[in-house]
């Protein structure tokens, strides 16, 4: 069904149901992994469950290699999964085999958060989960810590990496970061895939590709109704980062970024806006753009999912 229909309903295309409460009953439910454990064999990476905060029941799932020479120190990846702000978890196979593929290939330790989802949580309590995940990862290089990450991690490189929503989350962590104390640890950079902005004025790709297969504005419309705060709109900071002027100054703080992004994405104007945006302020930032590919297409083709995994670990 095309967006340009008369009868085009974006909750139908999301395959859920608003409620009169305002909550969402989610019509489909995606098939999940669960982890190996820490001491499972024949796997290539291992994989833990760990509580991030039992009352929001927030969680995340620790990725590491399988093999790691003793002496070795590798990156730490804290990942903020996509899912439109309403969907998904980092138990969802397709998610949890990209985090696998990704800690084998970098090599790294990854830190998959299950956010809350919106719009039971609104927006900022995703950037909230992300920031428990932050001082988390901190907070174990002292006494008591997390033994895969005091063993295996180097607290000098971490990164805060995002897709779709989650890069719009990574974002926003790494600003509250700034005003954070993390002596445990150090940002050393920000990965942004195919990042989750809007505004209230249209761009030429949005309104070029109004009608897109996979991700209609109508859609997307929607998914910023659901996750803003409400009586807010498209230009609040949380959704048009290039309305955040107080932001703008610290962003050559933030060390270096990579956004990556596709030509046949509904929001591919915007990302390209928001690098020059990082630019024109004093990020060092590293633009992967392809002019073929569509926003998530990594969760169907395996090969942008490898490619978009080399470009991670050449920047890591």
């Amino acid at each position: 069904m095309q967006a340009s229909s008369s009868k085009f309903d974006p909750y139908e295309h999301l395959k859920v149901v608003l409620n009169d409460d305002g909550t969402l009953t989610r019509l489909v439910s995606l098939p999940r992994t669960p982890a190996t454990g820490e001491s499972a064999t024949g796997h290539a990476v291992l994989s833990k469950d760990v509580t991030l905060d039992a009352q929001k029941k927030t969680w995340m799932r620790i990725y590491r290699p399988a093999q790691i020479a003793a002496s070795a120190k590798l990156p730490m990846i804290i990942y903020f999964r996509n899912g439109s702000w309403i969907g998904f978890s980092v138990a969802v196979s397709i998610l949890h085999e990209n985090c696998n593929k990704l800690s084998a290939q970098v090599p790294a330790i990854v830190v998959a958060v299950d956010y809350r989802n919106a719009p039971e949580n609104r927006l900022p309590a995703q950037y909230e989960d992300a920031m428990d995940a932050v001082n988390w990862v901190n907070n174990q290089n002292q006494g008591g810590g997390d033994a895969w990450l005091k063993n295996y991690g180097d607290f000098s490189r971490c990164y805060l990496y995002g897709t779709s929503c989650g890069a719009n989350i990574a974002y926003n962590a790494a600003l509250r970061s700034l005003d954070q104390k993390l002596d445990g640890m150090s940002i050393a950079g920000v990965i942004l895939n195919q990042p989750l902005f809007s505004g209230k004025k249209r761009t030429r790709s949005e309104l070029k590709m109004a009608t897109d297969q996979y991700f209609p504005l109508p859609v997307i419309d929607v998914l910023w109704e659901l996750a803003l705060p409400p009586g807010t709109d498209r230009d609040h900071r949380y959704c048009n980062p290039m309305k955040d002027e107080p932001s703008k100054a610290k962003l050559a703080k933030l060390g270096k970024f990579l956004v990556i992004g596709f030509g046949g994405d509904t929001l591919i104007d915007r990302q390209q806006d928001f690098v020059q945006m990082l630019v024109m302020n004093g990020a060092k930032v590293e633009a992967r753009f392809d002019d073929v590919g569509f926003h998530g297409i990594e969760m169907i083709d395996p090969r942008r999912a490898a490619a978009i995994a080399s470009f991670v670990k050449e920047f890591v």
